[in-house]
């Protein structure tokens, strides 16, 4: 079977190979010694999350364990690379994200995170969360639950809690929050619907949804629902008008059209 992606990573890498022969080596170990995009991108991630306890062989051997159970994970970490692919200006090709993108790649071990949390392997999935963190600089519970066709652009300081919900096609930028609001226990996480564009800096907090197609403004705090199809800016954030896109997330347009200031 076809696929086109993991087929046009693979040449991007060998003709970066040829024009660049001082990179040759690591190409090779990194794409083009394998057979496909899971085996790459278990092989990167692994090498990534090692530590002196836990070296890439074992961890390779649990990502490749849970890409291979859940087919889910294969359609999200393809969706997720179309992604950025499309909506980030600065991408030049499937390769560099697959290579180099830290909001991809945490995103991607958070999946494998994600399958041990719901098999009841809690502690190594808390083990991939602190690694996440401490590699890559974001912080996904593994009990979040998180869709596909998600971008997180440039990803330092993204922080995504234990009950919230991130539905496909959704964008957020660095320093985003979805936490809560303090002690509280149970379902206290934001619920982010489709199509939502989240900008640097924003902090959503508690139990609220961010409707379908909405946008958050760069350092707004949410501490309230957001109806569908709105833009919201501030501390707190408020409603200034609509989106003039009718999915921001995929138009990627931080400006305030519409807005009612």
């Amino acid at each position: 079977m076809s696929d086109q992606i993991w087929e046009t990573i693979r040449t991007e890498a060998d003709e970066q190979a040829k024009s660049e022969p001082m990179l040759s080596g690591f190409l090779y170990a990194t794409i083009l010694n394998h057979k496909t995009l899971e085996d790459a991108l278990s092989f990167l991630l692994s090498s990534k999350l090692e530590s002196s306890t836990l070296p890439s062989t074992s961890i390779r051997d649990l990502i490749d364990e849970a890409y291979k159970n859940d087919p889910g994970i294969s359609e999200a970490i393809r969706a997720d690379i179309a992604a950025v692919c499309q909506r980030d200006p600065a991408c030049d090709g499937y390769n560099n994200i697959l290579l180099y993108y830290k909001g991809y790649h945490a995103l991607q071990a958070y999946r494998a995170g994600h399958y041990f949390w719901e098999q009841g392997r809690k502690p190594l999935a808390k083990y991939f969360q602190s690694r996440i963190s401490e590699v890559f600089g974001v912080d996904i519970h593994p009990a979040a639950q998180i869709g596909k066709g998600i971008l997180i652009d440039h990803a330092t300081s993204v922080v995504i809690g234990e009950t919230a919900v991130v539905e496909d096609n959704v964008s957020m930028l660095h320093e985003v929050t979805l936490g809560g609001t303090g002690k509280e226990s149970g379902d206290r996480h934001p619920k982010v619907r489709q199509g939502v564009l989240i900008a640097a800096g924003a902090k959503i907090l508690g139990n609220v949804e961010i409707g379908e197609n909405a946008k958050v403004g760069a350092g707004a705090v949410v501490l309230k629902d957001v109806a569908p199809h709105t833009t919201v800016v501030g501390v707190p954030a408020k409603a200034v008008g609509t989106p003039a896109a009718a999915s921001p997330a995929l138009e990627m347009n931080h400006s305030l059209d519409n807005a009612q200031l």
